[in-house]
């Protein structure tokens, strides 16, 4: 009988090892996967950030671009007339 009863404590504590090591594999790859949703909200975060500098940055260069555009068409003299007719005058 000696026997049976090594062998069923011996079970025993295979299934409690054999369960520790589950609940062990469980908080490991909880945390790991917490610590990959927090990279991903980190990396959301910051490519979220940087489209908005980039839109930012584009608004700012439009602005400039139409203010040089405004500046060029005050500045600019207007062609006269005969030049405009001189390349079709040249055709016939």
């Amino acid at each position: 009988m000696a026997t049976t009863n090594a062998g069923s404590v011996k079970g025993e504590q295979e299934a409690e090892g054999s369960m520790q090591s589950a609940a062990d594999m469980t908080a490991f790859v909880q945390n790991l996967l917490v610590q990959m949703q927090t990279r991903f909200q980190a990396m959301s975060e910051s490519i979220v950030s940087k489209i908005d500098e980039m839109g930012t940055k584009i608004d700012e260069l439009e602005h400039s671009i139409n203010d040089l555009k405004a500046e060029m068409g005050t500045e600019l003299p207007a062609k006269p007339k005969s030049e405009e007719a001189t390349p079709a005058e040249e055709s016939v």
